[in-house]
């Protein structure tokens, strides 16, 4: 039994907290990396980064928690972050903080000191302040505040043990600190005291927990902190005692209770500061001289509407060549299993399914990494604060502020993080508006779809296109916001406060994990999701097998060879020429004839009675039921929609190479349409308007959920797919009949 608790003491819950951009994800990264056992954790809680590692025997269960600049609970993350570490009581708590912002960082610090946690401080980017000339003595803070301080360089993994051994040796008491409160000066420790004496009457719940941090944040004005103590029996005696110590001291100095909290732990920062810290020769005058220029209010602009279209003109450009690459192997494999393997419905499950329709995504995945290269990089240099900064006159225009911008910016990536990132806006209104206008900002779930169409049909400028539909995506959420701001959502503009970080020369080894861990996403997709959804299509087109034919198809092919041979037969055995131009001209008309009769055994199958009878609603738009299923299937993932057209438009190709890419596809079906005067054809125009569709209709079931669980309703969801999709509808109409008029 004692050797059980003894082993059950080796695994350590670990929470990584800290500031954003302090450098807790990297350190975790290398923390991933560099040690010997990992093994992901399902149970992490509030979207955040967990892990298990082994170092000395010991186990640590390492719960990354989301970047906050302290525990006011004003945000959802700082009420989840601070509700996890008092509900789940982590053995240790890292502090993690960013060396260039200690008096930022330490607010925080000051904060997790008043909740009596084991505590070690990982002083992060160390080689920043050292190169910068900051002369810090860290050794002495740490003895004054009684807490460990590791310097850390999470990039180059230097620290990481010894800040894991630190750890092994707060829990185990191995070297004495002296613990303290930050001392709010003699009037408020007593207004403080007498709170904890109030909630102390409650022991039994309060055992394990700081008393003095719940005193200190009723003073504070904290009303979750008064809803948590609402269980107590003596509840009514501890909102008493506050309200009486408030007013004193309010009286007093004549000074709100929580300016008076916030200034002694500024002055306590100040004083520690002063103590054990020289700055070198700052940075700031070169940062200050840069952001002149970057930020200024009629240079800004260009600068970063230069930064976006370089951006999207290199994920088109530069990803054309290793998409080329992808797409001709993926065709020299078809051809492989087209030649090898027996006739029959596995062969074309392989080929015409699972092949086709995955591999019509997969090709895109060079686009994806470049994407997500140019987001990484702006993180890591500090640009991508400028930019909100940028915005935020822009962004009140339109009733919201620059912190609205950060979301909508990370839904060029993914939507769905994006709009769990919008926890960081205070007032709600402007928080569920950012919500629904956040699908407009064009995923990279859409880039495959987009760089599909516009390779077929505006090869010419295919970067200035793609720059296009996502300028369209910011313009349509801009006039959804400023409508939706003057009939839904009319409140009060919240002045917009945000710091901008010194800039920072990237991390490779940063980025190329930002990278891989979007690219094994993407893969993840191809494995699950969009395999599944390419087999169901697939088998909808494949079936039913009997189908009753317009035409007698057998009848038509026997009277081709009937009259061939008739005419073979006039010529003179000498005429080999002739004789081969017949049997070319033969074979050409019976392989128009069997394209004819699998383009319509594809109509009559299920996934064609599907598109039929949704097609009336998409004639007015230029789309025939093909684009309709295509459409339909991108509600599960908008990478689908891809897979679902290389499915139905390769079946009926009508090109010699049965394993031409589905852009040349889509492209011949252009001329095809000119010939035949067929309007339900892809054009151009047709394109067009069927990638502003793209952009606006229902996003993705994912997302919709991530709305759900946001705003807490699905009254927010189900508007967000109603008026999206009724949006698209109306825009691909006009685009479409515009067009054609124009063209």
């Amino acid at each position: 039994m004692q050797e059980a608790e003894q082993a059950k003491s080796k695994l350590l819950t670990i929470a990584l907290v800290g500031n954003p951009q302090s450098g807790k994800t990297t350190l975790l990264q290398h923390a991933f990396h560099t040690n010997q056992q990992v093994a992901n954790n399902p149970d992490v809680p509030l979207e955040s980064g967990s892990v298990i590692i082994e170092q000395d025997g010991y186990e640590f269960n390492i719960v990354e928690l989301p970047g906050i600049f302290s525990l006011s609970a004003n945000t959802p993350e700082e009420f989840n972050v601070r509700k996890y570490i008092l509900g789940e009581m982590p053995d240790v708590v890292i502090n993690v903080l960013n060396s260039e912002n200690l008096e930022r960082d330490l607010y925080l610090t000051t904060q997790l000191i008043d909740m009596d946690v084991k505590m070690v401080i990982a002083l992060n980017m160390h080689d920043k302040m050292i190169n910068k000339g900051d002369k810090f003595d860290y050794h002495s803070l740490a003895k004054m505040i009684g807490i460990p301080i590791i310097p850390t360089i999470s990039t180059k993994g230097y620290g990481i043990k010894e800040l894991f051994q630190s750890v092994i040796d707060v829990y185990e008491e191995n070297k004495p600190y002296r613990r303290i409160h930050i001392n709010y000066g003699k009037t408020v420790e007593t207004s403080i005291r007498k709170i904890e004496e109030e909630i102390r009457q409650n022991q039994e719940r309060f055992i394990t927990l700081s008393s003095r941090f719940y005193a200190v944040r009723l003073l504070e004005k904290d009303e979750s902190i008064n809803f948590t103590l609402s269980v107590l029996s003596n509840h009514e005696k501890i909102k008493t005692c506050t309200q009486l110590e408030m007013s004193r001291l309010e009286q007093m100095y004549n000074e709100e209770s929580d300016t008076l909290i916030r200034g002694a732990r500024y002055g306590f920062i100040s004083g520690a500061l002063k103590e054990t810290f020289v700055g070198g020769v700052s940075r700031m005058d070169k940062t200050e001289a840069v952001d002149s220029f970057m930020t200024h209010r009629l240079f800004g602009y260009p600068i970063f509407l230069f930064f976006m279209f370089v951006m999207f003109f290199s994920t088109f450009e530069l990803g054309q060549y290793p998409m080329d690459w992808l797409d001709s192997g993926i065709n020299l494999l078809s051809g492989w299993l087209e030649a090898s393997m027996m006739e029959g419905s596995f062969k074309n499950l392989i080929i015409h399914g699972i092949i086709e329709g995955v591999g019509s995504v997969i090709i895109f995945l060079p686009n994806i990494l470049i994407l997500f290269f140019f987001i990484s990089l702006m993180e890591d240099t500090g640009y991508m604060s400028r930019a909100a900064f940028i915005m935020d006159k822009v962004m009140h225009k339109i009733g919201l502020h620059g912190k609205s911008f950060i979301p909508l910016l990370m839904g060029f990536g993914c939507n769905v993080p994006a709009i769990m990132a919008t926890r960081t806006i205070e007032n709600r209104n402007n928080r569920i508006l950012t919500i629904l206008i956040n699908p407009f900002m064009s995923c990279s779930a859409r880039l495959p779809v987009y760089i599909l169409l516009i390779g077929a049909f505006f090869p010419g400028h295919p970067g200035l296109m793609l720059f296009l539909i996502y300028f369209i995506g910011i313009v349509l959420a801009t006039l959804v916001a400023i409508t939706f701001k003057k009939t839904i959502f009319r409140s009060e503009e919240i002045p917009f406060v945000m710091e901008l970080p010194p800039y920072r020369a990237p991390s490779f080894r940063t980025i190329v994990v930002h990278m891989w861990q979007k690219g094994a996403q993407y893969l993840k997709k191809m494995g699950g999701i969009i395999l599944v959804a390419s087999v169901i299509i697939w088998a909808l087109g494949y079936y039913p097998r009997v189908v009753d034919y317009s035409v007698n198809y057998e009848q038509v092919l026997s009277e081709i060879n009937n009259r061939f041979a008739e005419r073979s037969s006039l010529l003179s055995p000498e005429n080999g020429s002739g004789k081969k131009t017949l049997d070319e001209e033969r074979e050409m008309q019976i392989q128009q004839i069997s394209l004819k009769k699998e383009a319509e055994r594809h109509e009559n199958s299920y996934i064609g009675q599907i598109g039929k009878f949704i097609e009336p609603a998409l004639k007015p738009i230029g789309f025939d039921w093909k684009m309709g299923v295509s459409l339909l299937s991108g509600i599960a993932a908008k990478e689908i929609v891809v897979s679902t057209m290389g499915i139905l438009y390769q079946a009926n190709s009508q090109n010699d190479d049965k394993h031409e890419s589905l852009m040349n596809v889509l492209r011949n079906s252009s001329v095809q349409q000119n010939k035949n005067h067929d309007e339900t054809t892809f054009t151009p125009v047709v394109a067009l308007a069927f990638m502003i569709f793209i952009l606006t209709y229902f996003p993705c079931i994912a997302v919709i959920a991530a709305i759900r669980n946001e705003t807490g309703s699905w009254k927010w969801a189900l508007f967000t797919i109603a008026y999206t999709t009724g949006l698209a509808w109306l825009l691909a109409f006009i685009v479409y009949q515009v067009g054609n008029l124009l063209v």
